[in-house]
């Protein structure tokens, strides 16, 4: 394939794309072929960039390296060495930080997007097409989506699954996100429409957790329960306190952690309260929005150590109001952002969505550093990881952690030089500017092309998906 001056041939994969540039002693990258899934990890080297480790006793690195072997960090810092039969990577010119954290997304109504306004309403549209999911469009859906966070620069993504219909539909969610090679935890929820006097299928959770020991992905995998509660933000759910207990009792017999929705829209005020007075908050109990929550309210999640996601465009989309961004850093409380969904935000783009979360508190404050960029990027990688349980596995490129990062090029004409990097992944970067994504070690993304996903087929497949789903659509559920 010929070349320009500004293009040159990435050695990883066979890649070609601007600024992918590698030089390779006896390794692979560590990588398979387009479209086949997670490679093996191989001993890597990232040299040059402008290193934002996230990690508050490194700071940042001019011209800093950051070394990988065997899926961790092995060192950061200037003029490393690399290892025999070691790639490198060159990053000259580039921004190296860690990958991207969603902490809270419906990865199966990926299939979805675009949708929601037909549905009519997000909500409704669940409702009837979730029914007509088989097993294979969930993984279809899933897929697709970790592609997407994949290309957008997310290594860790915290997938709800509030539409397992069989055991089979947990396992094809699973299934895509090993493929994927992502670091995820996988929240095991009801089905779509699922009558609020039933409770979801624990028979089926209890199986899966006892099975989890070979499924987890080599660590990669964690497991959750994606629950109710008193009802969350659906209008259309009104679940009984001696179901939702049930569930929420199962969950914590299993010791696995719980999200749930909660005072997100104005008619959902006053769950977070309910809930404290029912004794049900805990560190293991992650809160979706709480756009409506209280400061009383605010006070017994930071009181019992609740950790709370926000998702600040399909908020205010779907109309819940403004995040409360201030408020929860405020108090204490462990917050991270949220993709939340596709079918109503269109995309999974974090770079915006740390955009729109400092803007919206600045705006809020009438205070230009209320929230600042660096502050931001935390939300997003460290205090993300922190509010998921992963603050010692991801979230800062610091030793000993696994290896999941990221390189952005500063060479497109939204960005053009390396100022203050931080500003510049908040405010100016896109999708488009990741060059290369690194997940746990294996190189997922380089010269701005996924390597180990194949996304037009991807897309196809997708599409076929959704046509069947339409196919065997029942009326429409209000």
């Amino acid at each position: 394939m010929p070349t320009t001056p500004d293009e040159v041939t990435c050695t990883i994969s066979g890649v070609t794309g601007p600024n992918s540039r590698g030089k390779t002693g006896a390794g692979t990258g560590g990588q398979a072929g387009p479209g086949t899934g997670v490679g093996q990890r191989a001993a890597l080297l990232v040299r040059g960039g402008h290193v934002i480790t996230m990690d508050p006793g490194a700071g940042d690195i001019l011209s800093g390296d950051v070394l990988v072997s065997g899926g961790t960090i092995a060192a950061v810092g200037t003029g490393l060495t690399a290892p025999p039969g070691a790639t490198e990577l060159d990053a000259t010119g580039m921004i190296v930080a860690p990958g991207l954290v969603d902490t809270h997304w419906h990865m199966w109504n990926t299939l979805l997007r675009g949708m929601s306004e037909g549905g009519p309403g997000y909500f409704r549209l669940c409702r009837s097409l979730g029914p007509a999911f088989g097993a294979e469009d969930v993984y279809q859906g899933t897929l697709l989506g970790c592609a997407e966070a994949i290309n957008s620069g997310i290594t860790t993504v915290h997938d709800w699954c509030h539409n397992i219909r069989t055991p089979a539909h947990a396992e094809a969610g699973l299934r895509a996100l090993a493929q994927a090679g992502l670091r995820a935890r996988f929240s095991y929820g009801y089905p779509a429409a699922h009558p609020n006097d039933q409770a979801m299928d624990l028979a089926g959770l209890r199986r899966l957790h006892a099975e989890w020991a070979g499924r987890g992905a080599d660590g990669l995998l964690s497991l959750g329960m994606a629950w109710r509660g008193p009802g969350g933000s659906d209008p259309a759910l009104r679940v009984p306190a001696a179901i939702y207990r049930q569930e929420i009792d199962t969950a914590r017999e299993l010791g696995i952690p719980v999200t749930v929705h909660a005072c997100g829209p104005r008619a959902a005020a006053g769950q977070i309260g309910m809930l404290a007075d029912a004794g049900l908050l805990g560190p293991d109990l992650q809160v979706v929005h709480a756009n409506w929550a209280t400061e009383a309210e605010i006070g017994q999640l930071a009181a019992a150590g609740c950790p709370v996601t926000i998702s600040p465009w399909s908020e205010i989309l779907v109309g819940y109001g403004l995040p409360r961004t201030r408020e929860l850093l405020a108090a204490g409380i462990p917050v991270g952002l949220s993709v939340d969904t596709t079918a109503l935000t269109g995309n999974a783009d974090m770079f915006a969505i740390m955009k729109l979360t400092q803007g919206l508190a600045n705006a809020a404050a009438e205070d230009e550093f209320a929230l600042t960029a660096r502050r931001t990027l935390a939300l997003a990688t460290i205090d993300g990881a922190r509010s998921l349980g992963l603050a010692e596995v991801t979230g800062s490129l610091s030793p000993g952690k696994r290896a999941d990062l990221i390189v952005v090029s500063a060479t497109g004409p939204n960005l053009g030089m390396v100022t203050d990097p931080a500003q510049l992944l908040v405010t100016a970067a896109q999708p488009g500017n990741v060059d290369t994504v690194i997940a746990d070690g294996r190189v997922a993304k380089r010269g701005g092309v996924l390597t180990t996903l194949d996304a037009e087929r991807i897309g196809r497949d997708a599409q076929r998906a959704l046509n069947g789903v339409l196919a065997r659509q029942g009326p429409v559920v209000r």
